[in-house]
């Protein structure tokens, strides 16, 4: 399974403020029904690396539906296959256990 961690950033707008472009893209991920989690930099998606990848443009297209000329977008991909379980809140765990 992987964890994604995805940012995705609207450029060419009229305002600053991004958390519109941010709250569509975190719909679509909630909708499609993989595993998500929104942080203060970015959007946590778990599962199928290509199902992921097929949400990730859906969020990447909204930007640009909903106005923006030029999209930024971060993605980071921990696909791990050598262990089962693998998810972002055992992998917190893991260090937590340490500290």
């Amino acid at each position: 399974m992987a964890i994604v961690e995805v940012s995705i950033t609207p450029l060419g707008t009229a305002k600053t403020s991004i958390s519109d472009y941010v709250a569509e893209c975190v719909k679509i991920a909630r909708e499609s029904g993989l595993p998500c989690q929104l942080t203060g930099m970015g959007t946590i998606l778990e599962g199928d690396l290509d199902q992921i990848m097929t949400v990730i443009r859906q969020m990447q297209e909204s930007v640009f539906a909903s106005g923006a000329t030029r999209v930024i977008s971060s993605i980071k991909i921990d696909d791990r296959r050598d262990k089962p379980g693998h998810d972002s809140s055992s992998k917190v765990a893991s260090v937590e256990i340490k500290l």
